[in-house]
């Protein structure tokens, strides 16, 4: 029996969630892809605690009227903006089971040229 999107996505999360923790110093970075918006967030697994998060759906994302890609790009900034007022700069990237592609890519250059390291 063939495997659904969701079923082989999943798979592919806990992979990567086996190997991937956040702390405090070095948080996890995850990302989650809709089909209409971009969501990151950065997690201390240790204590369970969500640091800061930033989205497409942001007042000031919102309002760019981008394409998504771009819209991606921006939300990478933002989490690394807010990410630097945390006192954060080195992350953990949990792709969350998406490929290195397309908007996971984007939102993580972003970040990168917001001033996190990963």
């Amino acid at each position: 029996m063939a495997l659904s999107k969701q079923d082989r996505r999943n798979r592919l999360r806990f992979r990567i969630r086996k190997t991937i923790s956040g702390t405090e110093q070095r948080p996890r970075l995850a990302v989650f892809r809709s089909n209409k918006e971009i969501y990151a967030q950065l997690i201390d697994d240790v204590n369970g605690k969500t640091i800061t998060a930033a989205s497409s759906r942001d007042k000031d994302i919102d309002a760019a009227k981008a394409n998504k890609t771009d819209v991606a790009k921006l939300v990478g900034k933002a989490i690394a903006e807010k990410a630097q007022k945390a006192g954060v700069d080195t992350v953990a990237f949990d792709r969350g089971g998406y490929l290195y592609h397309g908007r996971v890519k984007s939102l993580a250059e972003g970040a990168r040229e917001g001033g996190l390291k990963f």
